[in-house]
């Protein structure tokens, strides 16, 4: 039997492993450095509260995705607690399906709510054209993003830049206000030195002509629900697990073991070793630094392209190629996890919330004077990642850095204290209201879009090289992906294994190519 040796436990390495024990005959080894499964998808569990690093919606264009996600974890059947305490019953439930409130694994269903934070006020988000927007941004404001707009529909600038793409789609005054500075506190540069590429991925085909569509068909009262053929910032409902993103991977890793695969954790890939052209084995290291050689047949990885080119044994690699790698961007990421009392923000929407508590699951902090750059209320992603949902609020405060930076270099509890000093600066809770906390840190979690990126095709012509090696996921192809095009670029590759073909161009066009976000 053939062995595939899969680096990484992320969504891209565990959906590997799972189709080719659902597909074929190859046997999957996954080698994981850390102690848990779910990459950046992962749940963290800190006295008794759960946090989603860095906020997974499920919802994908792809019925193969959707259908996959509720083939691990079914749709909920039953009312989930929120929707018990608030008397609501306007979810379409599965017929048949597990009770959240007896069973853990389901899959629920939740509408979703994202603003934006700016002025201390909230705006839709995506921007829309409501009174509310014009209110908020006040008549000056508003006469020059009009302006703006109509000036960027007349002269399309070069979309050499990142900034020029939002420009030509927002206009100018728009960009500086609602754009600019977080792009910013997310990538550590400037939007004029970011790559079109990461806005084309990201934001696709929103702008203020799609925000006007979607309006157009709200007023004729057609609504998005997942699996729409739908810009993805628009979506109204996805799906989630009951207990986060981690516990679907938890699940899908539980499949794996049980249909005898092999998932190792705390197993370091060290040494990538070439002959021939193809890999022949992996050098890991266990957590108290024994090293294990791992026979392949196939090679499978999600491990950063900086650090797998950097592993490489027995093959000659051309300096541009090592250049190129060891100098790739990536963001690092932290996340404060905050539980508070109640927070000073209340819902002024028309969405039914319990307490009057406000009904987003992301808020996209834009204010200039603080470092925050996100918060997610995890009550309302599930009220069960809520040790006690009735009476304690658990929210994420998310910041962007680079390893070894000032934000990084702080200690957890000061990092904390200027967390929650920014929480009282904005006006979202009081120090008072802070009942527990905690820091999460998370390496390369962004791949980025400058600097040697712009010559990635170098590497991955050069990766292509080797026969049996197979680039998957985010951090496999140095891309901003989100989990379903993770997961598509795994089911890609699987596919040519089961077929016999060779070639990768369909494993790396995953997030690319046009039909992959249109066609259902």
């Amino acid at each position: 039997m053939k062995k595939a040796v899969i680096i990484g436990a992320g969504p891209a390495g565990l959906t590997a492993a799972s189709e080719l024990l659902d597909k074929t005959d190859i046997m999957p080894v996954v080698l994981e450095a850390s102690d848990t499964v779910g990459g950046i998808s992962r749940t963290v569990q800190y006295n008794g509260n759960r946090m989603d690093i860095g906020g997974h919606r499920f919802f994908s264009k792809n019925q193969e995705i959707m259908d996959w996600w509720t083939r691990m974890m079914p749709l909920q059947g039953s009312r989930s607690k929120d929707d018990i305490l608030l008397g609501l019953d306007d979810k379409p439930l599965a017929p048949g399906g597990p009770d959240p409130e007896i069973e853990d694994r389901v899959i629920l269903l939740r509408h979703r709510v994202s603003r934006i934070f700016f002025l201390r006020k909230f705006f839709d988000y995506p921007i829309s054209l409501s009174k509310n927007t014009f209110v908020n941004m006040g008549l000056g404001r508003t006469v020059k993003a009009g302006a703006g707009y109509l000036a960027a529909l007349i002269h399309k600038r070069p979309e050499t830049s990142l900034e020029n793409f939002y420009i030509n789609r927002f206009g100018k005054p728009l960009y500086s206000m609602f754009f600019e500075d977080y792009t910013e506190k997310v990538w550590g540069v400037h939007p004029s030195q970011l790559g079109a590429d990461w806005g084309s991925q990201r934001v696709k085909g929103i702008s203020i002509a799609a925000v006007i569509k979607d309006m157009f068909n709200k007023a004729l009262g057609r609504k998005a629900a997942q699996g729409d053929k739908v810009e993805t910032s628009l979506i109204e409902q996805f799906i989630y697990p009951k207990y986060g993103p981690g516990q679907l991977w938890e699940t899908v890793a539980g499949d794996v073991e049980a249909k005898g695969g092999t998932i190792r954790k705390e197993a370091e890939a060290v040494a990538i070793n070439v002959t021939g052209g193809r890999v022949t084995s992996v050098d890991w290291r266990a957590a108290d630094g024994t090293l294990t050689r791992e026979e392949c047949d196939e090679l499978l990885s999600s491990m950063p392209v900086k650090d797998l080119v950097a592993a490489l044994r027995g093959i000659d690699i051309p300096e541009d190629v090592a250049r190129i790698a060891r100098d790739l961007p990536y963001r690092d990421f932290i996340t404060v996890g905050v539980c508070v009392r109640k927070l000073k923000i209340k819902n002024q929407t028309p969405v039914k919330t319990f307490d009057g508590r406000v009904p987003d699951t992301w808020i996209y902090v834009q204010e200039r004077d603080v470092k925050v750059g996100r918060l997610q209320i995890f009550n309302n992603w599930s009220p069960y990642m809520v040790k006690d949902y009735e009476h304690t609020m658990w929210i994420g405060m998310e910041y962007f850095c680079c390893e070894g930076d000032e934000l990084w270099q702080m200690s957890d509890a000061d990092f904390i204290q200027m967390a929650v000093g920014e929480l009282e600066s904005i006006g979202i809770a009081d120090p008072e209201d802070v009942l527990d906390s905690c820091c999460v840190k998370v390496k390369k979690a962004y791949p980025a879009y400058f600097g040697s990126y712009y010559e990635l095709d170098k590497v991955r012509t050069f990766l292509d090289g080797i026969d049996n090696l197979w680039c998957l996921g985010r951090n496999g192809q140095h891309r901003y992906n989100n989990m379903d095009h993770s997961m598509l670029s795994a089911m890609e590759c699987v596919r040519n294994l089961k077929s016999g073909i060779r070639d990768k161009d369909n494993v790396w066009n995953v997030n690319t190519e046009k039909e992959y976000h249109e066609a259902k």
